[in-house]
């Protein structure tokens, strides 16, 4: 690497293809440049931030010639924020964007370039949609967020991904949290309850500390622990369910498995149409909050368990079952048991396109065949995508 490129060096550089994370990528003197706030096909200039191992980070600070895509960004913290990686462009090319990393992850990651991926479901709001935020706390009790590449403590006074009662939030936190490192911040949007995490004793004029907030989705009220997992757009969710509802075309006899079911989402919006339902988490504070959910629902068994442990002892039919994983994909012991013990469909709920490629086509391997990709923006401004695919057994395998 040029040993002459310091931090805060200016680099005149024409961007290339996107990277994982929605940088572009450019080179200098044969070096791998990803820069940030720029769009393919674009000349800019580029302050380098970073060197890392085999390659430069930078950020645009100058449009010399710029794409038709470009939009203005109007939070104050874009580029120091790394956030939001494609505020800069375009809502209706994020999407066109997004949908195009989802059919590249399926062809690279996953060797199946002929599997369908349909349009993208867009959000109903590209800004004010998170009902969480994860703060770090820096001097002097302040809110802001670390900046990935350089590192930087950046404080907020409010983020316009979040809901506007969490910016109010913010407002009222502001030099109250010494206590702690991190701070959460949860609301739910439909119910108008919070959740406020680590409990401080130096905070005044707002309560904190709670153990679980409800939201409810479709009308149907959610217990969420502090540590349990929920979606963090209410209204896309929302969305969700249906697409997943929709592509599981329930009858009303089948046994079901919503494998890592978290707090049961699933399971209750999918209770009045399947005769049994398994919620299988192995996380204790989402299976506490799963039985709270499940009340009034006798056709749901929670189960504590890890998916792989269940599905490898369960021998009993399985209709139809839902995968919705971290971002880290399935464990192989999962992968394993469902392609012995197949079910007639899958519906597999993912927020990572490269680890969902990876699963497909290992499932694909054994006894499955992929119907279809449909992504949903459930993170406008963001590199991330949703994704529900749905899988049919092969019979004859």
């Amino acid at each position: 690497m040029n040993v002459r490129l310091k931090k805060g060096m200016s680099l005149r550089l024409v961007l290339d293809e996107y990277g994982r994370v929605g940088e572009c990528l450019s080179r200098y003197e044969g070096t791998r440049v990803f820069v940030f706030g720029g769009i393919t096909g674009e000349e800019v200039i580029a302050e380098v931030i970073n060197h890392r191992r085999g390659y430069i980070a930078a950020r645009v600070i100058e449009v010399i010639n710029s794409s038709p895509d470009r939009d203005n960004a109007i939070c104050p913290y874009f580029g120091l924020c790394t956030g939001c990686q494609w505020q800069h462009i375009s809502y209706e090319r994020q999407l066109e964007l997004k949908r195009g990393l989802v059919v590249r992850a399926m062809s690279e990651d996953g060797g199946m370039a002929d599997i369908p991926v349909k349009d993208i479901v867009p959000a109903g709001q590209r800004f004010n949609y998170r009902n969480h935020a994860r703060f770090t706390v820096g001097e002097g009790g302040m809110l802001g967020y670390v900046n990935r590449e350089s590192r930087q403590f950046i404080r907020v006074e409010y983020c316009l991904l979040m809901h506007r009662w969490i910016n109010d939030a913010i407002a009222t936190l502001q030099g109250q949290c010494m206590e702690t490192t991190q701070v959460s911040v949860r609301y739910g949007i439909n119910t108008g309850e919070w959740l406020i995490q680590p409990c401080m004793n130096s905070v005044t004029g707002l309560e904190v500390g709670q153990k679980y907030f409800t939201e409810s989705l479709y009308t149907r009220r959610f217990r969420i622990s502090s540590s349990s997992f929920f979606q963090v757009n209410t209204l896309q969710a929302e969305k969700m369910i249906a697409i997943v509802k929709e592509s599981l075309d329930l009858q009303g006899d089948e046994i079901v498995v919503d494998a890592y079911a978290g707090v049961g989402t699933y399971s209750v919006m999918l209770a009045p149409y399947a005769a049994r339902i398994y919620a299988v988490e192995e996380a204790a504070s989402a299976i506490a909050d799963a039985q709270e959910n499940f009340k009034g629902l006798d056709n749901i068994l929670p189960i504590k368990a890890r998916t792989g442990d269940f599905l490898e002892s369960f021998t009993d039919r399985i209709d139809a079952l839902i995968l919705n994983p971290s971002r880290s994909g399935c464990q192989p012991e999962v992968i394993k048991a469902l392609n012995l013990n197949p079910p007639d469909r899958i519906i597999y709920v993912s927020c990572n396109p490269r680890t969902l490629a990876r699963d497909l086509r290992l499932l694909c391997t054994g006894s499955f065949t992929v119907e279809q990709v449909a992504p949903i923006d459930l993170f406008p401004n963001t590199v991330q995508v949703e994704n529900v695919a749905t899988l049919r057994r092969r019979y004859g395998k």
